[in-house]
C-alpha cells in the first residue's frame, strides 16, 4: 500500500487512467467488431460503411498511442482484405 501523499497520488492517478484506456479500448474494439459481424452476415455494403466509420476510430487510437501504429494498419488491412473478398464474391465479374 502506497505511504507517502505523492504515492497515495499516483494511486489514484494510475486507477483513473486504467479506466480511462479500458473506455477507449472497449470502443475500439466495439467498432471492429460491428465490422465483422457485417462481413461475417455476409453484407458487403454494410461491411464497408461500418468499416468507413471505423477507420477513422482506429486512427485517432494509434495517433493517441492508445494502440501501435502498426496494429491499427494491420486491423485495416485485414479488415479491408475480407471487405474485398466478400465483395468479389458476391458481384463475380464474367
Amino acid at each position: 500500500m502506497a505511504n507517502t501523499k505523492q504515492a497515495k497520488k499516483r494511486v489514484r492517478q494510475a486507477e483513473k487512467n486504467r479506466q480511462h484506456n479500458a473506455s477507449y479500448r472497449s470502443m475500439l474494439r466495439t467498432y471492429i467488431k460491428r465490422v465483422v459481424t457485417a462481413i461475417d452476415a455476409g453484407k458487403a455494403t454494410e461491411a464497408d460503411t461500418q468499416y468507413q466509420v471505423a477507420v477513422p476510430i482506429i486512427d485517432r487510437m494509434a495517433t493517441r498511442g492508445f494502440i501501435h501504429k502498426n496494429k491499427a494498419a494491420r486491423h485495416k488491412s485485414r479488415l479491408l482484405a475480407k471487405i474485398r473478398k466478400l465483395t468479389a464474391a458476391e458481384s463475380p465479374t464474367a
